[in-house]
C-alpha cells in the first residue's frame, strides 16, 4: 500500500497556514531584505519565491533593500575609502553618486529580475520616484555635538501614492533607500529606517526585517531566542542589558513602527531557506515577533 504519510504532513502544513492567509488577505507586508540573504544565491531565490507566493495568495508585499556590501565593493573599485560613524556610512558627493548608482542601477534591478523570474511582477523604484521619500540632512550626535555625515538623509515625509497604485494592483514594489530633499538633492538612508517608515505610512500589518541572526537573543544566554515580546518588554529588557549592541536599533525601529500603527514586527534569520513563509504562516515561527500587545489572529493561535 502506498505510504501517504509525507503527503499528509504537507497537507497539515497548508491547513496550519490557512488562518494566517485568511487574517492577512489584502494586508500590506513590508519586508526589509538584507544580510546574507542578499549574498547567497540559494537564499536569494528562496526569498524571492516567498515574496512571489505572498502576492499570489492575496497579500501585498513591499520590499525595501539595502546594499552595503555592493556599495563598499564599488567604492573600492573607484579607490574611495569608506568611513562609518555610529554604523552609518559617511557620504560625500562621490560616495553618494556611487551609492545611488549601485542601489538603484544594480542591486534594485537584480532583485526585480529575480522576482520576475519566479512569476511575480516586480517594479523597481527609489525614494526619488514620485517624491516617495522626502528627507533632509541627518546629523549624528556624538558627545553632545552634531556631526555632519554628508549626504545621509533623515526622512521627513512619505508620499505613498505610487506604492499604493502598484501594490494594490498586481505589482510588487521594490524600493531602494534613496530619498530627496526639496532641492532635488539625493540622500542615502538606512534601509531599516526606510522599511519602518514605509510600514507606518502604508498602515502595514507586518514589518519583517531579514537579518543574519536567529532573532532577538537574551544576552545572559547566547543560545536563547526571545520568540515573542511586547513593546513594553523591549524597553525593560534594554534597560536591564538583556537586549544589547546592534540589536537595540533594530528592535527600537520595530517599536517605533508598532507604536505608530503597524500590526506586528518580525526580526528573522534570513539565512534559513523560506524564512518569510516559516515566520508568517506557522504557529511557532522562526525568529522574534514584537507586538504592542498580545493579540492572536485566531482563537487557538499560540503566542
Amino acid at each position: 500500500m502506498f505510504d501517504y504519510s509525507e503527503i499528509i504532513k504537507k497537507a497539515g502544513i497548508l491547513v496550519e497556514a490557512l488562518p494566517y492567509i485568511q487574517a492577512l488577505a489584502g494586508k500590506t507586508v513590508v519586508i526589509k531584505y538584507g544580510g546574507n540573504a542578499m549574498i547567497n544565491d540559494e537564499l536569494k531565490h528562496s526569498v524571492m519565491e516567498d515574496i512571489t507566493l505572498l502576492k499570489y495568495i492575496g497579500l501585498n508585499p513591499v520590499v525595501v533593500h539595502g546594499g552595503g556590501p555592493d556599495i563598499t565593493k564599488a567604492l573600492k573599485n573607484f579607490n574611495i575609502e569608506s568611513e562609518f560613524i555610529n554604523g552609518l556610512r559617511k557620504t560625500d558627493e562621490k560616495t553618494m553618486e556611487v551609492a545611488q548608482m549601485v542601489l538603484v542601477g544594480k542591486t534594485n534591478k537584480e532583485i526585480v529580475s529575480l522576482i520576475n523570474q519566479k512569476g511575480g511582477k516586480a517594479v523597481g523604484i527609489c525614494g526619488i520616484d514620485g517624491m516617495l521619500i522626502e528627507c533632509e540632512k541627518h546629523y549624528e550626535t556624538i558627545d553632545g555635538k552634531k556631526v555632519d555625515l554628508g549626504y545621509v538623509g533623515e526622512i521627513v515625509k512619505i508620499n505613498t501614492h505610487v506604492l499604493e497604485v502598484l501594490s494594490k494592483d498586481e505589482y510588487i514594489p521594490v524600493v531602494a533607500p534613496i530619498g530627496t530633499d526639496s532641492t532635488g538633492q539625493s540622500y542615502n538612508i538606512n534601509a531599516d529606517t526606510v522599511a519602518a517608515e514605509l510600514a507606518i505610512a502604508l498602515k502595514a500589518e507586518k514589518l519583517i526585517l531579514l537579518t543574519d541572526v536567529e532573532g532577538v537573543k537574551d544576552s545572559r544566554n547566547k543560545d536563547s531566542i526571545i520568540h515573542a515580546i511586547t513593546c513594553e518588554e523591549v524597553h525593560r529588557l534594554i534597560k536591564e542589558n538583556i537586549i544589547v549592541d546592534g540589536m537595540i536599533p533594530k528592535v527600537m525601529g520595530c517599536v517605533h513602527a508598532l507604536e505608530n500603527g503597524v500590526g506586528r514586527a518580525h526580526i528573522i534569520d534570513g539565512r534559513i531557506p523560506h524564512c518569510i513563509l516559516l515566520e508568517i504562516f506557522t504557529n511557532k515561527g522562526i525568529g522574534t515577533m514584537i507586538t504592542q500587545k498580545i493579540k492572536p489572529y485566531y482563537e487557538n493561535e499560540k503566542l
